[in-house]
């Protein structure tokens, strides 16, 4: 009975999905914690949804044969058993927990196993703001940029060096809070129902890719977007995954941010081009599928901060996308001469990265205003 195990337990939820509910309650003990409960039919209704979902998308098949909507049955027949099953989502939490432990700004739940079911999981209790609440920053005092390149940077880690991407970040699962004792900013890191596993080699061609994108090198974006299934449709592939047109892919995607002007000419292209969109999901792996929902989602986030497409967020993606390479490319070579030489090559690429973010840094400060300043008074002069 809840008496027995609780102190207190409220009534109310403080939050409610589809599949479950979570409660706030102190246990025996003192401890404050977050009671995720299943809703009770979930588990036997998921399974004749899926079903109903399956024939109904049968029949649109059958009237429309250029309909390619098959594959979200597949992914609702792969995924929601995982999520229903609260212990996955547990040891998920404590996975990603293990493998960022050197974010001090990363904190994720602990998990209460002894007191945890299938259907039952008991968190330690976080509180703060959503992430996406920029009012709420300003009034605790917490830097937004700070924040926004905070999550460009843990992201940037699970997809690209791990592998292992928690694939639901919308605003109620990213919560920040400034820690009373130090001052720093945290990002609290809920529900880990949800996670993709990225194969090597399609994190080695999403890692080649994304720093294809970065350089505005347009015949290795060709090259790595067929590899991942995207054919002749690569230039739509390259627009989806930035969320920019195709010019500022062409231009480099960290040369300007997101105007208005590109935003309109994005919604409308995508409206335009819908039937070549659903024929580049169905044509790409599976694995990119939740990966292209992790992008919208985060930079839904980067939309409400006002730090859409900010240099920072690009040069985390390519250190996390040097290390990655270069550590493939050692586990790959058995001689010793050659894996010192890629950790050469690794070392000089970061290098150039952070003497690029410090001239960037000095472009924006008062003290690089000052020295750009007295340059142009001594050219002038001389």
């Amino acid at each position: 009975q809840i008496k027995e195990l609780f102190v207190s337990f409220e009534d109310t939820p403080l939050g409610a999905a589809s599949l479950a509910q979570v409660h706030k309650a102190v246990l025996q003990d003192g401890r404050t914690v977050a009671v995720k409960i299943q809703h009770p039919k979930v588990q036997a209704q998921s399974s004749k949804d899926i079903l109903l979902m399956e024939v109904l998308l049968l029949v649109v098949k059958q009237i429309f044969p250029d309909f390619e909507f098959m594959w979200l049955v597949e992914e609702a027949k792969k995924n929601l058993p995982l999520e229903l099953d609260f212990l996955n989502e547990g040891r998920n939490a404590e996975k990603v927990a293990h493998m960022l432990k050197n974010f001090e700004f990363l904190k994720v739940p602990r998990i209460y196993w002894e007191l945890s079911t299938r259907r039952v999981l008991l968190m330690e209790f976080m509180e703060g703001g959503q992430v996406n609440d920029r009012a709420y920053m300003e009034r605790n005092g917490i830097n937004v940029n700070e924040i926004s390149r905070n999550l460009g940077k843990l992201y940037s880690e699970m997809i690209f060096v791990n592998g292992f991407v928690h694939c639901d970040p919308h605003p109620g699962n990213v919560l920040v809070k400034k820690c009373p004792a130090s001052g720093k900013a945290h990002i609290i890191l809920l529900d880990h129902g949800l996670y993709q596993v990225l194969s090597e080699s399609f994190r080695m061609d999403y890692c080649h890719l994304w720093q294809a994108l970065i350089k505005a090198d347009m015949k290795r974006v060709q090259k790595y977007s067929r590899r991942l299934g995207a054919g002749d449709l690569y230039p739509l592939f390259a627009c989806m995954l930035t969320a920019r047109s195709w010019e500022s892919v062409n231009r480099g995607i960290d040369r300007s941010p997101v105007s208005a002007s590109e935003d309109v000419e994005i919604r409308s292209n995508a409206a335009a081009y819908l039937p070549q969109i659903t024929q580049l999901l169905n044509n790409v792996p599976r694995q990119m599928l939740l990966l292209l929902k992790t992008n919208d989602l985060l930079r839904g986030i980067e939309s409400a901060l006002h730090t859409r497409a900010s240099a920072s967020s690009f040069l985390n993606m390519s250190r996390c996308c040097v290390r990655a390479v270069s550590t493939y490319q050692r586990s790959k070579s058995h001689s010793l001469y050659r894996k010192a030489q890629i950790s050469l090559t690794e070392a000089l690429s970061l290098w150039q990265i952070n003497l690029y973010e410090l001239f960037l840094w000095l472009k924006g400060s008062q003290l690089g205003n000052w020295v750009i300043a007295l340059l142009n008074r001594i050219h002038h002069s001389t």
